[in-house]
């Protein structure tokens, strides 16, 4: 259970009453805050322990909510502008309450319909939650813990000539380049992967596939899985068209035929003109 509530992040709290407007939920320091009657369920009982999100309201008081948002406190979400004023603009974060975004947190005015990335912040002044735009400042340098093949997620933020610029985590700035992406991948996409290296300028180079021995390993069980789910028989060889592999699998043809000679080495596959079958 929190000891406190944390206004922006996730909170255990105890279920203490139930009142008109909703149940009051409590930390163990004792303060408490209301979870309106539209998130409650029957499954909710006094003395339970529950997951909230808090944030503040229209009138910016903390209220609690079982809607996760697009994005956390100090975390960072691709998110649609729905409304401007002089003093900011208003961004659909997932919660019934808009994200406000001061006018001078913004790199460029926002416009109504566009997408924007942003970091959700607490406003250090009146305690609400807002978003920036102002985001390379507060991204960290990785520790090197991130060693290759490191399972990590991370959110594309732009496209360049080499590939895409990613923030891994919502801390650290990320390539993957593009002639080692073999999949869909777009500006806002959320992906899995992997950590190819940490560079010595601090940035982590990633892939989508796992590297090494390991990412053989991991086509190989990728490739044996499909096999087993399709009667024990796949028409495809190594000498198949390197984007209809691509598009199958996911795997350039050099790691597809690596994958499948593996395979065929543990004597599980063998491989005909046709396709590949399990033995």
């Amino acid at each position: 259970m929190n000891e406190t509530l944390k206004i922006g992040e996730i909170n255990i709290l105890i279920i203490d009453r139930k009142t008109a407007p909703g149940l009051f939920l409590r930390a163990l320091d004792g303060s408490d805050i209301l979870l309106p009657n539209q998130y409650i369920t029957e499954s909710m009982h006094i003395g339970d322990t529950i997951d909230v999100f808090v944030y503040t309201d229209s009138e910016d008081r903390p209220v609690a909510t079982t809607v996760h948002p697009k994005a956390m406190v100090n975390e960072v979400a691709f998110v649609e502008v729905v409304d401007t004023s002089s003093i900011g603009a208003f961004v659909d974060w997932g919660l019934p309450k808009d994200l406000f975004v001061p006018k001078a947190l913004q790199k460029r005015p926002f416009v109504i319909g566009e997408k924007r990335l942003i970091r959700v912040i607490v406003d250090k002044k009146t305690n609400r939650l807002i978003g920036t735009e102002k985001i390379s400042g507060a991204l960290e340098t990785p520790t090197k813990s991130f060693r290759p093949n490191t399972p990590v997620q991370f959110i594309i933020i732009a496209k360049t000539p080499m590939g895409y610029k990613v923030i891994v985590e919502h801390k650290y700035e990320g390539m993957i380049y593009a002639n080692e992406v073999f999949e869909d991948v777009r500006v806002g996409h959320i992906k899995n992967g992997f950590v190819k290296q940490l560079r010595p300028d601090g940035k982590l180079d990633l892939s989508l596939q796992m590297i090494g021995k390991a990412k053989s390993a991991n086509a190989a069980d990728k490739i044996y899985e499909m096999l087993q789910q399709n009667g024990r028989m796949l028409p495809y060889n190594t000498k198949s068209d390197p984007n209809l592999i691509q598009r199958t699998f996911g795997l350039s043809k050099k790691s597809f035929k690596a994958a499948v000679n593996q395979l065929v080495g543990a004597k599980k596959i063998i491989v005909k003109d046709n396709g590949i079958y399990g033995i």
